[in-house]
């Protein structure tokens, strides 16, 4: 494995703004524009109702967020590595947006400027992130915060939806959590609309028939259409039916170039978003590089996670010139574009091009949509995001899986969904933290053959002057205090006069680690004892050196590693019996349990 040093993959790398779509449309045909096409036009058409309904959730006219598709989308398509993956709005990042909303209400922006203020901001994190290959960043986060943090996007975008459903009106509260409790109170003291229950009931059941009869129609968008021409006609406003145009019309138009918002109002408004904004960046990246991951492995496509960061900086700032919200990689809309066999992203092209052309045609019936219909899909939509097979397999992995999974998801729940993501990640990296600095030590002997043994509990035991203790893993700075306060302990405990470190599967030694070896043998030296070292490879004797510890210990107590593992730790025994004065001292072996069989068989030899 090749280990590239810290400073090189912080170098900018501008090979990677050049478009990976270029090199697939020097090789295409006529067949792969067929499938494109066809595939674009599936995507379009999951992808205008969802557009209208994250324009719900997010409180955003539906402009913005078709803005988003069209722009956002057409440039990032140019720029994945993965051929499946598509760029537009998402219900967490719709979420997030209604969230930061909520907790900057008293801003000198208003809910559209400030859209559009992230979107810059997002686009300039990716994008930077991106070019300085920082997409391996992602590896370091458990799949357990995604899945939690995923599964309380479900949960929030289902409860989100309850007063629309009911049809009992909404309220500004200082959390997501004020809707669906007002919707409550309401209907607990029987404000609640049964023509829009019946409504969002005949609506529920429009989607499911249509799913079970014709599984590849776009059932969100044909019951879209209906209940928009049910409400039309059939005149259900005048039953408190409410409709999306019924806050004033709402008009498809073609997108128009803003320009970058950098007046001194948007400026002073950065600091107050840059926390979210780094938030709904570090979710997107988490998305894009899941989406691109899962379909790799099913298509056969090699990715670059560092690409799929490019391209999403790059669709927000687009997005962001023409007065449009922020996106992401989009779960449904990918899935469906790889269901519908996409050869390249010219299918990503060409579906933000049929959004455009289908939402200036089905503007008018927009505003005849009932809002209880979109809420039925939107909770549809947010049920089908939790996906109860990778919560079973995150619960039951292990327990700190478990605690991932439980803690980002009840963060997500009852903080602010930008601080729950750091959340999240926290607790994954301090569990992982905690697992890797928890060093297990067991106790070994030589038997009357020579050979190795483990001493069991309660043996009587002749009193050692010698421990050798074996030392596998990861040694920074996570486990070097803890290593040694138990070395310190045993050697007080046991009185041992010389102990061995046998450092040959030890790895990543820092300062931390070489401070905690100094303290040691600094300490053994005050009571009359010795330390030390034997197999030391490359990495870690690079360590001892460079740090001046090697000539602190001195160079006769530390022997590097040899052909044959065990002859530098003999060599040490060797120099514990000169110390000592000793001819056959008892010797004791503390070894990790999972190294057990490999000692035992190289000690027979």
């Amino acid at each position: 494995m090749t280990v590239v040093p810290l400073l090189d993959t912080l170098k900018p790398d501008w090979k990677l703004l050049r478009p990976p779509l270029l090199d697939d449309l020097r090789t295409y045909s006529r067949s792969k524009l067929r499938i494109d096409f066809l595939a674009a036009a599936t995507v379009a058409m999951v992808s205008i109702p969802q557009a209208i309904g994250f324009a719900l959730i997010a409180g955003l006219p539906p402009t913005m967020v078709l803005g988003c598709v069209v722009i956002g989308g057409f440039v990032a398509a140019f720029f994945f590595s993965s051929r499946q993956i598509v760029f537009g709005p998402s219900n967490s990042l719709s979420l997030l947006l209604a969230s930061t909303f909520i907790a900057h209400r008293d801003s000198a922006l208003g809910p559209a400027e400030m859209t559009v203020l992230l979107a810059v901001l997002i686009g300039v994190v990716q994008l930077l992130a991106g070019i300085f290959r920082l997409g391996q960043v992602t590896q370091f986060i458990s799949r357990s915060v995604v899945i939690g943090y995923g599964s309380a996007i479900g949960c929030l975008l289902v409860l989100s939806q309850l007063h629309h459903l009911l049809g009992v009106g909404s309220t500004n509260g200082a959390s997501l959590w004020a809707a669906p409790f007002d919707a409550l109170r309401r209907v607990w003291h029987g404000e609640i609309n049964f023509w829009t229950v019946g409504v969002a009931a005949a609506a529920f059941l429009f989607f499911s028939v249509v799913k079970w009869l014709r599984p590849r129609w776009p059932e969100a968008l044909l019951g879209l259409v209906v209940f928009a021409l049910a409400a039309k006609f059939a005149g259900l406003q005048g039953f408190g039916v409410a409709t999306l145009g019924a806050g004033g019309p709402l008009f498809a138009r073609l997108p128009d170039f803003k320009g970058l918002p950098i007046t001194l109002r948007e400026i002073e408004t950065v600091r107050a978003l840059l926390v979210p904004a780094v938030a709904i960046a570090l979710l997107g990246m988490l998305e894009a590089v899941s989406i691109a991951k899962t379909y790799s492995i099913k298509s056969g496509d090699r990715i670059d996670t560092n690409r799929e960061l490019v391209a999403m900086g790059l669709g927000n700032l687009g997005a962001a010139c023409f007065a449009a919200m922020p996106g992401s990689a989009s779960f449904a809309r990918s899935a469906a574009n790889f269901q519908a066999g996409a050869r390249t992203q010219v299918s990503g092209l060409v579906s933000s091009l049929f959004v455009l052309v289908f939402g200036l045609l089905l503007s008018p019936l927009v505003n005849d949509v009932p809002v209880a219909v979109l809420a039925a899909a939107l909770i549809r939509i947010g049920w089908n995001i939790i996906d109860w097979e990778q919560v079973r397999i995150a619960a039951r992995s292990t327990g700190s899986d478990a605690v991932v999974l439980g803690g980002t998801f009840v963060a997500a729940m009852v903080l602010p969904l930008d601080v729950a993501i750091y959340t999240g990640v926290g607790l994954s990296l301090m569990l992982a933290l905690r697992k890797a600095s928890s060093p297990t030590l067991v106790e070994y002997t030589f038997n009357a053959s020579d050979q190795l043994t483990q001493l069991t509990e309660g043996a009587a035991r002749v009193h050692p002057r010698i421990a050798i203790i074996h030392v596998e893993g990861e040694l920074f700075f996570g486990a070097a205090d803890l290593f040694q306060e138990h070395v310190r302990h045993q050697v007080e405990e046991e009185d041992l006069r010389v102990v061995i470190l046998r450092l040959k599967n030890a790895r990543h030694l820092d300062a931390t680690t070489v401070f905690a070896l100094r303290g040691l043998q600094d300490w053994m030296r005050q009571t009359n004892r010795h330390l030390l070292i034997s197999g030391v490879h490359g990495g870690v004797l690079r360590v001892l050196t460079k740090s001046g510890l090697l000539r602190h210990l001195g160079v006769e107590n530390v022997f590097p590693a040899e052909l044959n593992p065990n002859l530098a730790t003999k060599k040490a025994l060797q120099r514990a019996r000169t110390l000592l004065g000793d001819a056959e001292p008892e010797v004791r072996i503390f070894y990790d349990t999972a190294t057990t069989a490999t000692v035992v068989a190289g000690a027979a030899k």
